[in-house]
Parts: C-alpha cells; sequence; structure tokens
C-alpha cells in the first residue's frame, strides 16, 4: 500500500496470547467466545502486528512485538511462537535488516509493544534498531516508571532503560508531527499517553489502532479489555476514533487481530461495522 511518498506494509512478529475475558471486560465468555474461541487456560490467539513505512529516505516502523527476552517459563505463560513469523523474517521480505530501521515509534511501553527494540547478548540489554530513533509520549513515559499497582506488570522498565541509556529516546509532548505525513493522537483510556500513528496525504489515511481497538471485533464500542485503566475514556476514545474513520474513510490497521490487518468501516444502527477489509 501506498499513502504519499511512503510505501506501507504488514510486519508479522509472531503471535501470543491473553486471558479472552480480560480481553473483553463485561462481556460474557458465551458472547466473545464464538468470536475468539479461547484454549483450555482460556486465552485467545493474538497477532504481533508491526508496520513498516519506507520511502527513500527512511525506515520507520512502529511498535516491535514481545521480542525474545522473556523467560521460557513467561513464554509459556504468554503462549509466544515466532516459529512462523518474526521480526528479521519479516524486515527480510523487504530486503531489510534490523540496522536499517532509523526511526520506531512506540505506541507505549507495555512489554507486547516494546519488548522487540531490545535483545539480550549475555546479560546485557542491546539495541535490535542502533541505528534508529525512539519516539514516545512524554506522559507515558513518566507514568511508565511509575505505573499503578492495576498496570505495573505490563511494564518491564529495562525493555525501555535501555533506549534512553543509548541517548535514543525522543519524548513527545502531546499531539504532533513527528515526521513528514505521520501525526500522533493520544488516547489515555488503555494507559496515560498512548499514542497511535496516523498516517495521511490528505487523500489516504491510515491509523495505527495499538491498544485502543486491538481486534476487529472491539469495534463494538461496550468490548473494553479489563486491562484498560481508565475504561470510560477507553470507550469515548473509541468512538472518537471510530466516528472519525467512518467520516473520512479511514484505514484502521490492527496491532493484535490474529485474521484481519486493516478495514474500513461505516455507521451502523447500534455504533459501527466493518465495511471493507483490507490487506497490506
Amino acid at each position: 500500500m501506498k499513502i504519499g511518498q511512503y510505501e506501507l506494509h504488514s510486519i508479522e512478529t509472531g503471535t501470543f496470547a491473553l486471558d479472552g475475558g480480560a480481553m473483553f471486560g463485561i462481556v460474557p465468555k458465551g458472547i466473545w467466545s464464538k468470536l475468539h474461541p479461547s484454549d483450555e487456560q482460556n486465552r485467545v490467539p493474538m497477532a504481533l502486528r508491526s508496520l513498516l513505512i519506507m520511502d527513500d529516505k527512511r525506515k520507520i516502523l512502529v511498535d516491535t512485538g514481545i521480542g525474545t527476552k522473556l523467560s521460557k517459563k513467561n513464554q509459556k505463560i504468554y503462549k509466544i511462537d515466532q516459529t512462523e513469523h518474526n521480526l528479521e523474517a519479516s524486515l527480510e521480505k523487504y530486503d531489510l535488516e534490523t540496522k536499517d530501521i532509523t526511526d520506531v515509534i512506540l505506541t507505549h511501553l507495555h512489554l507486547d509493544h516494546v519488548g522487540g527494540a531490545t535483545y539480550l547478548k549475555g546479560k546485557k540489554q542491546k539495541l535490535t534498531f542502533p541505528n534508529a530513533s525512539f519516539y514516545v509520549q512524554k506522559t507515558h513515559h513518566e507514568w511508565a516508571l511509575k505505573p499503578s499497582e492495576k498496570d505495573k506488570g505490563s511494564f518491564i522498565k529495562e525493555d525501555f532503560k535501555a533506549i534512553e541509556g543509548e541517548g535514543k529516546l525522543r519524548l513527545i509532548d502531546g499531539y504532533a508531527m513527528i515526521l513528514p505525513n505521520i501525526d500522533v493522537i493520544i488516547y489515555d483510556g488503555h494507559t496515560i499517553g498512548q499514542q497511535l500513528v496516523k498516517i495521511s496525504d490528505g487523500i489516504n489515511t491510515l491509523v495505527y489502532c495499538g491498544d485502543v481497538i486491538p481486534f476487529t471485533s472491539h469495534i463494538r464500542l461496550p468490548y473494553i479489555a479489563s486491562y484498560d485503566i481508565n475504561p470510560i475514556t477507553s470507550i469515548e476514545d473509541k468512538e472518537k476514533l471510530l466516528s472519525r474513520a467512518c467520516n473520512g474513510d479511514w484505514i484502521l490497521f490492527f496491532e493484535h487481530d490474529p485474521v484481519t490487518e486493516a478495514v474500513k468501516v461505516e455507521k451502523a444502527e447500534n455504533g459501527y461495522t466493518i465495511k471493507e477489509t483490507i490487506s497490506l
């Protein structure tokens, strides 16, 4: 897919799984399990899908997946599978290596979004993308350093402290165009200072939805993950995004949907529905 000067490609970095009840909050299992069948531990499969944005000067990655640093115990807990898809192999399809990435935009610093930014060499954390600048919201970085009891388990501080230690962290203060035709939009429902990435040339627009809309099924307004620290704000965030996407004919790109990469939406009688399914 091409938007303005950029080529856009889906980058599959692996799969993992989280508790289905946690992913759908107040929605009963009898309803959500018809859309997302769970395993014997009640976990639902989830993609770890990044977005590659390229022009002749820059190679930009949005989010990095969960990485390879977790212990075998945690790999089993999260059901991580990188045998079929992984970051390096996905980049190789476009004749790229990790050293070619010039910029990494992080929606937020939860372990499944920033984990792939570093890897272990012996006992030391090294940058996966040594030549890249890393962009994250200032308010979110502050939150990640001192998270609440509710969400502190979602952060592994070593992941992003290594980036800061190498002088590669760029803190963004609110809405901004951080690169030509690439804006960030701030939503505080899932976590404070989550930034979604919007690529637009004035005609075509794509938004990387992060954890505002993890699955296509989360297009339904009441479907809110229990992980969200401000669930009412999450619903307001989602409705705001869906309204703008509907009015502007935007493409919504999903980080975690196990099947669908992207869609366009339209207004329905009771909210919003999928108008068109899109593959990059």
